[in-house]
């Protein structure tokens, strides 16, 4: 749980059997996201956690709204406080986005537009949701700028995108996104290529922004160390689908996918003894069988047995309770002795 832990209320966000599918003249369809179903409260922080194209952030742009028309299809829900958003208009999408459900997107240099000083890019915000005049949006721009940690902030509002330092542009997405105090947050690897301690400085400044202000966070990353810190559930995706879901300490105690067990192992530790070696996943994520002839995750996996590779019922390897307030998407799953080396420790430590 965060600090203050979740506030009471139905969930912000409720997002249940999103398919997310790319099609292209001449090639196969590409099933991106296959069937993600989670939930996440005012006040509470949920991780997404996985390899890249595990499916992480086209899951958050399908919940925003932002992928494109041609060439995607996008089915089951996505209901924020209520309102179905999948197949909504884009004038809905358009008032709720940056007002009510903002994004943190992983690259502040791309994300940000290099023509336009980032005070321009604040205000608009306000202008746009808050109607506010020029004056007030400007003084209000300010004090975002001031309250995320950035120095100087009245010059920093005349300069460009490439004049501030990466952690600088990440707080100024961040600002942008907190312009209008949005119900749901969504980061997407909001530290990617940022130094040690100005990740730190990021994470801090989301989780106060959580216990603060009771926004609902959905932290995407591949960094067990973000989600030791951050996260109170943490959902472990692979090949599109989630395969284990957990509360955080429950899911670094015990890991019980072997998936899971292999982030956790491959994590380098400072507590290890020099020169021991690293345990890396075998394979790559390219390696993944579809989910239609079995576990996806079975030619990477040392735990693999025949099973892995059929399908029963219709439903290959379905997401399963696992005891109190955990799912797991396996047949063979780790006990508690195989956790990977380490694991209780690193997440007793956060």
């Amino acid at each position: 749980m965060s600090a203050a832990g979740p506030l009471s209320g139905a969930p912000v966000l409720e997002v249940e059997e999103l398919a997310v599918t790319f099609s292209r003249k001449g090639e196969a369809p590409v099933r991106a996201v296959d069937g993600v179903s989670f939930d996440v409260a005012p006040g509470e922080t949920i991780g997404l956690v996985g390899e890249s194209g595990c499916g992480k952030s086209v899951t958050s742009l399908a919940v925003m709204g932002l992928l494109p028309k041609r060439g995607v299809s996008v089915t089951g829900s996505v209901r924020f406080n209520g309102q179905e958003l999948v197949g909504a208009g884009d004038s809905m999408l358009r008032r709720l986005r940056g007002a009510d459900m903002a994004m943190v997107f992983q690259d502040p240099l791309s994300s940000l537009n290099p023509t336009v000083p980032i005070g321009t890019q604040v205000t608009e915000v306000l202008l746009e949701h808050r109607e506010m005049d020029r004056k007030e949006a400007s003084r209000e721009a300010v004090v975002l700028l001031d309250k995320v940690g950035i120095p100087d902030p009245v010059r920093r509002l005349k300069e460009y995108p490439h004049q501030l330092s990466g952690g600088m542009r990440q707080r100024a997405l961040i600002a942008m996104s907190l312009a209008c105090s949005p119900r749901l947050l969504i980061a997407d690897e909001p530290t990617t290529a940022l130094d040690v301690t100005i990740q730190a400085q990021i994470l801090e400044l989301l989780k106060e922004l959580v216990v603060d202000t009771g926004t609902a966070l959905v932290m995407i990353t591949h960094d067990l160390g973000v989600v030791a810190g951050l996260c109170d559930r943490v959902h472990v995706m692979y090949a599109g689908k989630i395969i284990e879901s957990a509360e955080r300490h429950e899911l670094f105690a015990r890991p019980r996918q072997p998936y899971t067990g292999g982030l956790l192992a491959s994590v380098p530790r400072l507590d290890a003894s020099r020169g021991t070696p690293l345990r890396p996943i075998r394979g790559s994520a390219r390696d993944a069988i579809p989910w239609t002839q079995g576990c996806a995750f079975a030619p990477r996996c040392d735990n693999a047995q025949d099973d892995c590779l059929t399908e029963v019922s219709g439903e290959i390897v379905p997401l399963e309770y696992d005891g109190p307030g955990r799912e797991l998407r396996c047949r063979h799953p780790l006990e508690y002795p195989q956790a990977p080396p380490g694991a209780t420790a690193l997440g007793a430590a956060r």
